[in-house]
């Protein structure tokens, strides 16, 4: 937390802090992060964080002999930083990049490529590799290391308490998000409802994590069915979202009420799980009595808010399974062709205006399971996700129409392919795995690592 936050004393300031994302479409970027399974070349198992072949040791490496900068909690580097970017670790080890705001599609994918190539210089040494996929495929929850974050101790304390796999949400998911801008509230609640109704296709169309415990686990994302118990309180869609008067207010509201995870001071989380950033907004935290809290405060808190698709002063689309690198660049290809073009705006709000969140959230329930096959209206998915794919490169097009010969389309060649032989990552996965791979879950280390 910082010193020079200033200290919210009225409910409107955290409005306001929201609102403050606004900006004109010229100033529109999109943001990509990635998560990456981490795992030990010879044995295949989870990596550590300490050891002279641990997380620790490649953090340390990267920062020795890179530009980018270390960041520390205590004696150790937990996170690196460099040009509006963040290297971060999740709690099992999991590798994520947290890419800059970029202008182009173009800009993220070279990103993303050069982020995976400078890993393989420095970790093929350590004998690290990496793997692109939505969920640990063969090991145990109690087979993989925390790593050693303060934040992480007491929300693994606190997850059994609010759900049963919270734990291998942390442990062993990965994920691709995409993050968007906005130019004014209307426009905000807009994308956030569109993007809500939308995210359960986007679960089934990135479905890539078909495994559990080295054996098929009747998903084909094993990472989406996680979050189906996973602290239902912070996870999901808010109804308000499908409001027709929702607005940034309506979002905060949510947001006060929701169980928080900790505050941090001095460089040290305070456990503050059972109360609510509504008491603290009243002074009546009982870990800081009496005190007010601070827009930093309330960033922290918004960051340990999961729904599918995440308010701050930008969007953060979440619903996607980590993948191949080509998979990666997918993802905010889709988004931005779906969301940042008018007219693909107007027509993806056309495809999902009179959907119920009801009917959205038992999509949400049965597409990691069903994916494509999943039941909609008389029909399934599998159209609806073509449909989808169709408007966003009709949307890009028209965002770029000078340039037909460095078409940003071209990222989103692997979704076109999957729509067209009707087969997920996942499906192509266990096919793998019953056939070629005779039942042994040991080649998939090497057919999914960057």
């Amino acid at each position: 937390m910082s010193d020079t936050s200033p200290i919210i004393d009225h409910e409107e300031m955290l409005v306001t802090a929201l609102s403050c994302g606004c900006k004109p479409p010229s100033e529109w970027r999109i943001g990509t992060e990635h998560e990456k399974i981490s795992f030990q070349r010879q044995t295949l198992r989870p990596v550590p964080y300490f050891g002279d072949h641990g997380i620790g040791r490649l953090l340390e490496r990267l920062s020795a002999t890179t530009p980018w900068q270390p960041v520390r909690e205590g004696d150790h580097i937990i996170a690196l930083t460099l040009d509006g970017a963040s290297i971060t670790l999740e709690p099992g080890g999991q590798f994520e990049l947290s890419g800059a705001p970029l202008a182009s599609l173009f800009a993220t994918c070279k990103e993303v490529h050069d982020h995976l190539a400078l890993l393989e210089t420095i970790t093929r040494e350590l004998g690290i590799g990496f793997l692109g996929i939505g969920f640990q495929p063969k090991w145990r929850r109690d087979e993989i290391d925390w790593m050693p974050k303060g934040r992480y101790a007491i929300m693994r304390d606190y997850m059994p308490k609010v759900g049963g796999l919270g734990l291998d949400m942390m442990l062993r998911t990965a994920t691709v998000q995409a993050n968007l801008d906005f130019s004014d509230e209307a426009d905000m609640a807009r994308k956030m409802r569109i993007a809500s109704a939308l995210q359960p296709l986007v679960t089934a169309l990135f479905a890539a994590s078909p495994f559990r415990d080295g054996k098929p686990s009747g998903h084909r994302s094993t990472r989406a069915a996680c979050w189906l118990d996973t602290d239902p309180a912070r996870t999901g869609i808010p109804r308000c979202v499908f409001d027709d008067d929702f607005g940034f207010a309506h979002y905060v509201e949510w947001a006060l009420d929701v169980p928080m995870y900790f505050v941090q001071r001095d460089g040290r989380y305070i456990d503050c799980t059972g109360a609510s950033f509504r008491h603290f907004l009243r002074g009546e935290l009982p870990q800081l009595s009496g005190e007010l809290p601070t827009l930093a405060d309330w960033e922290l808190h918004l960051s340990t808010l999961f729904p599918e698709v995440r308010l701050k002063q930008f969007l953060e689309m979440r619903g996607a399974d980590s993948g191949a690198s080509s998979w990666i660049c997918a993802l905010p290809a889709l988004w931005k062709g779906l969301l940042y073009d008018p007219q693909a705006q107007d027509e993806a709000w056309q495809m999902v205006a009179d959907w119920s969140w009801d009917e959205v959230m038992r999509l949400r329930r049965q597409a990691p399971t069903l994916a494509f096959a999943t039941p909609f209206r008389g029909t399934t998915l599998l159209p609806l996700c073509q449909q989808m794919v169709e408007i966003a490169n009709r949307g890009l097009r028209r965002l770029d129409p000078e340039d037909a010969a460095r078409s940003e389309t071209l990222f989103l060649a692997p979704l076109v392919e999957a729509l067209e032989c009707g087969e997920t990552q996942a499906d192509r996965l266990l096919r793998h795995y019953h056939h070629q791979w005779r039942q042994q879950i040991d080649p998939l280390f090497l057919h999914c690592m960057h």
